[in-house]
């Protein structure tokens, strides 16, 4: 397995985990309800420890991790911008869900990638706590 392609296919999915952190700041930025508020940042501080060790796994890959969400994160910066991201906790929980099947899909074409065994091991680490954030999203769901 060559390294080279792991350490870019392991920044690619750290740019996404950026690229939630920083939504996730957004709309802890605009909800006030102090319940979604700590469940918002309970999520932000898994993707940033799953940031975390995807870095680390890069690094000892030999590889330089990347530092943001790339151009891919600014554009969904200012995407978010355009929505206006309301206060309404509705409309943050269901664009938090969208954000998490989005990096859920990710995750799961990065699986099928060039992996080396204990990198593929930490990305389905990472995709099962995120199918998590998915179901803890969908139930303060109000109808």
């Amino acid at each position: 397995m060559n390294n080279e392609n792991v350490i870019k296919e392991l920044n690619e999915f750290l740019r996404g985990i950026y690229i939630a952190i920083h939504g996730y700041e957004r709309y802890i930025q605009h909800v006030e309800d102090q319940k979604i508020k700590d469940l918002l940042q309970q999520i932000q501080q898994d993707h940033k420890q799953h940031a975390i060790r995807i870095a680390e796994r890069i690094q000892d890959l030999g590889g330089v991790p990347v530092e943001d969400g790339g151009m891919k994160g600014m554009m969904a910066d200012w995407m978010m911008r355009m929505k206006g991201a309301a206060d309404d906790p509705n409309f943050i929980l269901k664009d938090a869900i969208r954000g998490e099947e989005n990096g859920i899909q990710m995750s799961e074409k990065l699986v099928r990638g060039d992996l080396d065994n204990q990198s593929l091991q930490i990305v389905k680490q990472v995709l099962e706590r995120d199918r998590k954030h998915l179901q803890q999203l969908q139930q303060h769901i109000q109808p």
